[in-house]
């Protein structure tokens, strides 16, 4: 039995929690699993897992083994890229979750470059505008926009975008005048059902919060987009999520005079874990997309923050699963 395989394959078994989860994310079937972990028990002359209706988890043996076995992978990962030189590049598989129009946008356009650098490393994207177990689903690093959820996770902030309020000039030259953000009364509001409906502006150090209206609530910021963009109405967006049409003019701000609070880029890393060189380089990389394009200035300094309360063809075939 391959110890190093048998461990990674317990540590995923312990994080996901069945057999068949972890057989999933490994691209083995279950009975490979269940066969492994059996052999590693009789090894060890202990039991490692209480099987129950409910699903596994680990015995007080386990849950020892399982800390001890995570932390010797890692560091033996950190050790192997240590010694192949940063210009032998990252391998394995890297598993990122990103809210689905800013990956579109923003990320999977520079993937080429990414992978380019790293010939022997897999990207699989899961693309999810909902906060998601990044234990449960294996997840590397999950790139999130706004105040964080509840979480034990690692997080470290990547950048800092604009948020205006936006719309065509379609809908604008048919609507209302729109000079102050009381006249939103007046319009089409299309609500992001993941944010509150009170808007709020800044102007001169005073806050004013509107409650806006509207025939149309979205769930989804590519249904955002495309609501604003059939000229349905104005919203309120990061200026990420509707880049290109402000480079062209498709979409223009309204109300310049009032600023809104500002939304932050988060890298965030799963609780328990140690930080992978993958995970590391890739926040990196994001660090570096959104540079380029001039985000608002922020501390140089790069910082882990721990959350307080709970919670194409590119390159080689096969090397970008979304």
């Amino acid at each position: 039995m391959d110890r190093y395989q048998a461990m990674a394959t317990f540590i995923r078994v312990v994080d996901t929690g069945s057999f068949s989860s972890a057989a999933r994310q490994l691209g083995v079937g279950q009975p490979a699993v269940s066969k492994t972990i059996a052999q590693l028990e009789a090894r060890l002359q202990v039991s490692l897992l209480i099987r129950s209706t409910h699903g596994l988890t680990p015995t007080e043996a386990g849950q020892n083994f399982y800390e001890r076995a995570r932390n010797a992978i890692q560091e033996a990962d950190e050790a192997e890229l240590a010694a192949k030189g940063a210009g032998a590049g990252l391998s394995g598989r890297l598993r990122v979750s990103a809210a689905t129009t800013f990956a579109r946008l923003h990320i999977i356009p520079e993937l080429p470059r990414f992978l380019a650098e790293h010939p022997q490393l897999t990207v699989e994207i899961i693309l999810d505008d909902r906060m998601i177990d990044l234990v449960a689903e294996g997840v590397d690093i999950s790139l999130r926009m706004g105040t964080l959820a509840d979480s034990t996770a690692i997080a470290r902030k990547i950048a800092t975008g604009r948020r205006s309020a936006l719309a065509t000039p379609a809908y604008l030259k048919r609507a209302a005048a729109l000079r102050s953000p009381a006249d939103l009364a007046n319009h089409e509001a299309i609500i992001y059902s993941q944010l509150p409906s009170a808007w709020s502006f800044l102007r001169e150090g005073a806050t004013v919060s509107v409650s806006v209206s509207g025939r149309l609530k979205i769930s989804a910021a590519e249904g955002l987009r495309a609501a604003v963009l059939a000229d349905m109405g104005l919203t309120i967006a990061s200026d990420w999520m509707f880049a290109p049409e402000l480079d062209t003019g498709t979409v223009v701000r309204v109300l310049e005079a009032w600023s809104l609070p500002t939304i932050d880029l988060w890298a965030v890393f799963p609780a328990g874990r140690m930080m992978t060189a993958k995970a590391r380089q890739f926040a990196d990389f994001v660090e570096g997309i959104m540079q380029a394009s001039k985000p608002p200035p922020r501390e140089t300094s790069v910082s882990y923050v721990k959350k307080k309360s709970v919670m194409s063809g590119i390159g080689k075939a096969g090397r970008l699963v979304l």
